[in-house]
């Protein structure tokens, strides 16, 4: 019988890989926002954030912030590739949303065997960012990890909501999103937009995967779960808003950090699916509704 006293340690847990699934949904978003498409590569980013910092810190000696830093980078710098490569000529010809899917999944197993002829398949891990004793709210204990999953993705929450509201290039990105043929006759480059939609969906999942490494190992096979949970938060937070998706993501890892307790680990991708189908049953649009 589940033990539910250790409800309120369990939503603190909860809390963190919610934010993590929040920021992956975000970057949906964004590439959505920009293309009308649904990049189910998504999950590979974050899957290699954590991965090349790992390889740069405990193969080749890296300090720990430069080498999360030349990771973030380096993604950003493949999502460009995949923009470029396989989505830009497929967006030229007007491909339907599956066959763009169907691209992107395509991608995702490309990076993974990659990775996996690289690496290996053994996990990876990294160390906590701050190496001291959790803090103690009562029976409850919030590591420092945790405190930067949270920190960090509000405030790249934040800094996300100052770029789309105040800054030229992401107005323009915003209108892109709007009308992407009027965007091109007020001399908006659409191309270049798509582009840099890419780019930052990318860095925002190395940035996750930065964040959660030092709870949870990465390989080269844990894309694809990542990918599958942002795209829920996206679709919960209403597709296509970008903070709708960070709330959509906390709901998420909240209701699946409940399952395990109340069912089980194995369950708790039972709980995501759940999620999904209540929303689409009951509210289609999301908790914000999906963008127009």
């Amino acid at each position: 019988m589940a033990d539910w006293s250790y409800i309120p340690q369990v939503l603190v847990s909860g809390l963190g890989i919610g934010c993590v699934y929040g920021l992956i949904g975000i970057g949906f978003c964004v590439i959505y926002n920009a293309s009308g498409i649904v990049n189910f590569a998504q999950g590979a980013f974050v899957m290699l954030g954590g991965m090349i910092t790992h390889v740069l810190f405990a193969r080749n000696g890296v300090p720990l912030p430069l080498a999360a830093l030349v990771a973030i980078a380096a993604v950003a710098t493949l999502g460009v590739a995949i923009e470029r490569v396989v989505v830009r000529p497929l967006w030229n010809r007007k491909a339907t949303m599956f066959v763009m899917i169907l691209a992107t999944l395509a991608a995702q197993i490309v990076v993974e065997r990659l990775t996996l002829i690289a690496v290996g398949d053994q996990p990876k891990t990294l160390p906590v960012f701050t190496d001291r004793p959790p803090l103690m709210i009562g029976p409850v204990a919030i590591g420092y990890q945790l405190i930067w999953i949270v920190g960090g993705s509000l405030a790249i929450v934040a800094a996300l909501a100052a770029f789309f509201g105040l800054t030229r290039t992401g107005k323009a990105m915003r209108a892109c999103s709007i009308n992407r043929e009027a965007a091109a006759l007020q001399g908006i480059p659409v191309s270049r937009m798509l582009a840099l939609a890419f780019a930052l969906s990318a860095a925002l999942g190395a940035i996750a995967g930065i964040l959660i490494t030092p709870t949870q190992y990465t390989a080269f096979n844990v894309g694809v779960p990542f990918a599958i949970s942002g795209f829920i938060a996206a679709i919960v937070g209403g597709f296509g808003r970008p903070f709708g998706a960070f709330l959509g993501g906390l709901l998420l890892g909240l209701l699946q950090a409940l399952a395990i307790v109340g069912f089980g680990a194995g369950l708790k991708n039972v709980a995501a699916l759940s999620v999904l189908l209540l929303f689409l049953f009951i509210r289609p649009s999301g908790i914000l509704g999906a963008a127009k």
